[in-house]
């Protein structure tokens, strides 16, 4: 194999374990964000909006997600920030179970405004967009230790001297 084959190989390699969107969540959809959408109040816009979930209401034949807001990243996962982009309801046809589903969870949702519902966050009246989702996106939780750490079999260690090389192998 010719040794520029094997480099053009190696890199597709490399960028197919980049991170991509889910191919449920993948369309075209407005860049509108919430709070855009109710000052604006464009009922039928495909949205693909994320966030952390702050309640679960299950109903007969459906479920609506509380949702709050956090920009997407480039797989359409909800990034971790210290601001929102306002709250917004999803509701989808169906069961989904409030203790998978939970407070804090990290969902991605994609659908259409389908209307606007005003309800109580303590004394105030907060105007929420709801949109009926096509697909509800519950993003697997982050393993602290696996984000902040990693595991190299050179690296230890060695109490009392900080970190050294550990030269045994088997």
């Amino acid at each position: 194999m010719p040794r520029h084959s094997f480099l053009v190989l190696a890199l597709a390699s490399t960028l197919c374990a980049c991170a991509t969107t889910p191919t449920a969540l993948q369309g075209q959809f407005s860049e509108m964000q919430p709070e855009q959408a109710v000052a604006q109040e464009r009922p039928g816009d495909a949205v693909r909006w994320g966030g952390k979930i702050v309640g679960v209401h299950t109903e007969k034949l459906y479920t609506c997600f509380e949702i709050v807001s956090a920009p997407l990243d480039s797989s359409s996962r909800p990034r971790r920030v210290d601001s929102s982009n306002g709250r917004f309801l999803a509701c989808r046809n169906g069961f989904y179970e409030p203790q998978v589903f939970a407070e804090g969870r990290e969902l991605t949702i994609s659908g259409h405004i389908d209307g606007y519902e005003t309800r109580k966050i303590g004394d105030y009246d907060y105007r929420y967009p709801r949109v009926a989702a096509d697909v509800v996106y519950l993003w697997p939780e982050y393993d602290e230790h696996d984000r902040y750490h990693h595991y190299d079999p050179f690296f230890y260690p060695y109490w009392g001297m900080g970190w050294g090389w550990y030269g045994r192998w088997w």
